[in-house]
């Protein structure tokens, strides 16, 4: 969406939140006194990405149960109140716009994506109240374009050059590939920000940039691209983009017989990606993620457990940071010692090495967690713990 658009809709927010700021706390809601804290979810739960919005909502549904059964937060009990956002910007501001002037919610948890976290920060700012996003991992989720960082917005996992730089190292230090290819979807700010980052840091170990070529979000058929691409003979080709458009280009790049080394980001991350690319066409492919199920880390092991005790599957990261998430706002409100938005902003922004179950946790100036990230290979349709990277 243009940011003409999104001043519209921030505009039009900010004169609904006037309208309705003169309504009170209701009571047992969560301002001082009350016996609730309230919480809400702003998540992509039907719509292109809810399988990261619906993946992120059972883990936070395990962390509320886990901490109301221990007691709550200073003896209040969580209560959670979710939105679907359709995976949509406008209607990610809507549910903003619901929860913080008519649920009066203490701090909002989600979206799962940039795009959809972003459309929430105006929001967020005018009422302050604090605002994480789980998996949102571009930079403008909590700096604006203007270079301010958004006062009440945070974000769980790690940003997207981290990400980049992360698979360029893999690339040419443990891969030991010298040429690359990337493929990145034109339209989104996400891809184009891994690629600018990928394509940087594999130049500056001494690699060679042979293709750049592009595709469209929605899109389906993508030979043309990827047969321009095979052509320039990478040997690695780097694919940052979300699950829906890049199952259908591994599965198309193996059918034209690129049998190269294949890399994505924490976009590739969803079950749907198995069916999408199938088990086959996914071998000798890597992704860059927050966690892995298998990661030998005690807390994460435990999280693991738990996770598949209660859903009957094996977590993957969009369930560790949607769990992590809901401990980092526990933790901010009970060194806060109130539920006033502006405490709580000041707890989260003084977080340091917060253990998580996607590791140790700090916040930077800009509101950008300080965190190691996980690589994935997958084999024969399962992800494999690979490594972990630390910042």
């Amino acid at each position: 969406m243009k940011k003409s658009k999104f001043a519209s809709l921030f505009l039009s927010s900010s004169l609904l939140i006037g309208i309705l700021a003169g309504c009170g706390a209701e009571e047992g809601s969560s301002s001082e006194g009350g016996d609730t804290i309230k919480i809400g979810a702003n998540l992509e739960l039907s719509g292109a990405t809810a399988s990261y919005g619906t993946s992120e909502a059972d883990a936070i549904d395990l962390a509320v149960e886990e901490i109301n059964d221990a007691g709550g937060i200073d003896g209040k009990k969580i209560e959670l109140i979710k939105v679907d956002n359709k995976s949509d910007a406008a209607e990610a501001t809507n549910a903003a716009i619901k929860l913080t002037s008519q649920d009066k919610v203490t701090a909002i948890i989600g979206a799962a994506t940039s795009g959809n976290s972003v459309a929430q920060v105006q929001i967020a700012t005018d009422t302050k109240t604090p605002m994480i996003s789980p998996s949102g991992t571009s930079t403008t989720v909590t700096v604006g374009d203007d270079g301010k960082v958004n006062p009440f917005t945070f974000r769980t996992a790690f940003i997207d050059p981290f990400q980049g730089t992360v698979a360029a190292n893999f690339a040419a230090n443990e891969l030991k590939v010298k040429t690359a290819a990337v493929y990145a979807d034109n339209a989104s700010d996400y891809a184009k920000g891994l690629a600018a980052s990928f394509i940087k840091d594999f130049e500056a170990a001494g690699g060679k940039i042979v293709a750049e070529e592009s595709y469209v979000a929605k899109d389906t058929d993508f030979r043309s691209t990827l047969t321009n691409i095979k052509s320039s003979n990478p040997e690695f080709i780097f694919i940052p983009g979300y699950y829906e458009e890049v199952g259908l280009i591994v599965k198309q790049a193996r059918e034209l017989g690129i049998t190269v080394p294949l890399m994505g980001a924490d976009g590739w991350d969803s079950p749907t990606l198995v069916d999408l690319a199938g088990a086959d066409a996914l071998n000798n492919s890597f992704i860059i993620t927050a966690f892995s199920s298998e990661d030998p880390d005690g807390k994460a092991k435990d999280f693991s457990e738990k996770f598949k005790e209660k859903y009957g599957k094996d977590p993957n990261s969009f369930n560790a940071l949607g769990y992590d998430t809901v401990y980092l706002l526990k933790d901010a409100i009970e060194r806060a010692g109130s539920t006033d938005g502006t405490k709580i902003k000041e707890a989260i922004e003084a977080t340091d090495q917060l253990e998580l179950v996607t590791g140790l946790y700090s916040v930077d100036e800009n509101h950008h967690p300080i965190k190691s990230a996980v690589i994935i290979e997958y084999v024969d349709g399962a992800q494999v713990f690979k490594t972990k990277v630390n910042p």
